[in-house]
């Protein structure tokens, strides 16, 4: 018997080709640790190779935790023969494709990205020949679908992602093309609407209607009724009469000639508060008229929807008033005469947390500036709150008395401890002093004490960067003792202090030290800029836009007063 032709390749050259595969490869072990997996199938993880090989998956993967594809896996690993699935995964918002099948105590796992969703319910009624078998085969393909929309629609807390996910995943499962209207909270249209169709070449026709098209006329009646009743509303035909009034110039006639559109169905979109909107499902061409069972589906995907797009509502509204309180406690800075500050607070990204970052500066009565910078533990409207509570007690306690800065970190903690405020946050103190021996010189003296923040950074006005560490101290709030410590640094003129919160060093899944790293290499390009553009040029070349945590800047330039010598 001559040998295989895997053997007479042998094991590197197989490797080669399974590495460079455009599909993805993974191997598991007994315990669920990864043996292999290759570019492809890291890719699709949305990881590296090497933060998979040789780690479990539940620690490589957290997230993979309580999906379909997890149960598929575990399945997989229970039985003797190969078994396949077809769904969304939400944490890389995907549809993938995936075989897997046992050999001994290794599980082989094949996956790739799929292009399209799953086809219609229960035989496509476009003609593509999709059957299935039985009517218990009907129902788990039904259920299926179900589970994965209701994964995909948990995967974003944002109204205008959950609403665009929506419509994409009933088309084509349930229609040929479909919108979603929403209402606002007072119940009225906001004109926002996401829209799908199964045919990429009729996204501009689509535009071209919905955008273009004259409302008012009558042809949004359907879409009224079932707003105002509660209940689907299907139109078998399409009547010409109806739609021809919103129709007002020849391109949208034209646009919504092409789209072919023949019979569709309106289902409401009903949540704990009421109806919040519509969703619209438009049948083209021959497709015929959804059935019962197509209806009391998309009835279910309805119901889901609502519950997702209520919960980000529900979400926005909070996240909308811990940015209002947040903006509400960050005041203009002081503009004394010799020195220049300018602040920036940007919160985090509407789908994630606005958390507890806040910066001030003020005048105290010997004449120095205090600066701080500080971030509440915690996210939402609790961390903004104690955030305010936290930056009152501080301005109160450092107006109160002329000390150094850690005497006033001190002295808050106390405060905070006897008043059972149970809040622990990160937070920098720092006076801006101009000693009587120094201010010919034009020089200021940086007095600072840390609370567990992040080192400011010194930018000489000659370009050179210096990170101002100190040993790293007790958050406020912990509840330990232990003492403060201030620490100095001399200003000469045209130097700058940047503070800074955790959201700009850790951007990107950077850690600490590389991101300040990035902070001190973009600072060197930047430090001849205006103190203003230098704030700005900083945000936009680490954040280009915007993030999963809060960011809170606070800049300082010595810019001392020439004055001029008495005449003689």
């Amino acid at each position: 018997m001559s040998e295989s032709a895997a053997a007479r390749l042998g094991l590197g050259t197989l490797a080669s080709v399974v590495d460079a595969a455009p599909d993805g490869v993974a191997i598991f072990d007994g315990d669920w640790t990864i043996r292999y997996v290759n570019p492809a199938g890291a890719e699709l993880l949305q990881r590296s190779p090497s933060e998979l090989v040789d780690r479990n998956i539940w620690i490589a993967l957290p997230e993979l935790g309580g999906t379909i594809f997890h149960s598929f896996l575990l399945h997989a690993r229970s039985v003797d023969s190969s078994v396949a699935w077809q769904g969304y995964y939400a944490p890389a918002d995907r549809w993938l494709s995936a075989t897997a099948a046992r050999d001994g105590d290794l599980l082989r796992l094949h996956f790739r990205p799929r292009t399209a969703h799953l086809t219609e319910l229960p035989v496509d009624p476009a003609g593509n020949g999709d059957h299935l078998e039985s009517d218990d085969d009907v129902d788990r393909d039904r259920l299926r679908f179900l589970a994965e929309v209701s994964e995909a629609l948990i995967s974003t807390l944002d109204t205008g992602e959950t609403a665009a996910q929506l419509a994409e995943l009933v088309v084509p499962r349930l229609c040929d093309w479909a919108f979603v209207a929403m209402l606002g909270d007072d119940g009225r249209p906001t004109g926002e609407e996401a829209r799908a169709h199964r045919d990429p070449a009729c996204h501009a026709d689509l535009d071209a209607y919905l955008t273009g098209r004259v409302r008012g006329t009558g042809d949004d009646s359907p879409l009224m009724a079932a707003l105002l009743t509660g209940e689907p509303v299907q139109l078998p035909t399409i009547d010409p009469e109806l739609i021809d009034p919103s129709l007002g110039t020849e391109q949208v006639r034209e646009a919504w000639r092409r789209l072919d559109t023949t019979s569709c169905t309106i289902v409401p979109l009903r949540a704990r508060t009421g109806t919040i909107g519509a969703l619209a499902l438009m049948n083209t061409g021959d497709r015929p008229p959804h059935t019962e069972m197509l209806i009391a589906t998309a009835v279910e995907v309805a119901r889901r929807a609502s519950l997702a797009l209520d919960n980000a509502r529900l979400y926005e509204r909070q996240l909308k008033v811990a940015e209002t309180l947040q903006h509400s406690l960050l005041t203009p800075p002081p503009q004394p005469e010799d020195l220049q500050i300018a602040v920036r607070y940007q919160p985090a990204a509407s789908h994630m947390h606005v958390g507890g970052d806040w910066y001030d500066a003020s005048g105290q009565p010997d004449g120095a500036i205090l600066l701080v910078i500080g971030d509440v533990v915690g996210h939402n409207v609790d961390a903004a709150a104690a955030m305010g509570q936290i930056r009152s007690i501080l301005r109160g306690i450092a107006y109160d008395r002329p000390e150094g800065p850690a005497g006033i970190l001190a002295r808050v903690d106390d405060v905070l401890t006897g008043l059972h405020v149970g809040t622990l946050a990160t937070a920098l103190v720092a006076r801006l002093e101009l000693p009587s021996d120094q201010a010919g010189a034009g020089q200021r003296i940086l007095r600072w004490s840390s609370a567990g923040h992040l080192p400011p950074v010194l930018l000489r006005a000659d370009g050179r960067v210096q990170l101002l560490r100190s040993t790293p101290e007790r958050l406020l709030g912990s509840g330990t003792v232990s003492p403060r410590n201030d620490h100095e640094a001399v200003l000469d003129c045209d130097d700058t202090v940047l503070f800074y919160t955790d959201g700009i060093v850790e951007h990107g899944r950077s850690d600490i030290d590389q991101g300040i790293e990035r902070l001190v290499h973009v600072l060197r390009q930047v430090h001849h800029l205006p103190l203003e553009e230098l704030c700005d040029e900083v945000l936009t070349r680490i954040v280009p836009g915007r993030t999963d945590d809060d960011i809170a800047l606070l800049a300082v330039r010595n810019r001392p007063q020439v004055r001029q010598s008495p005449a003689t």
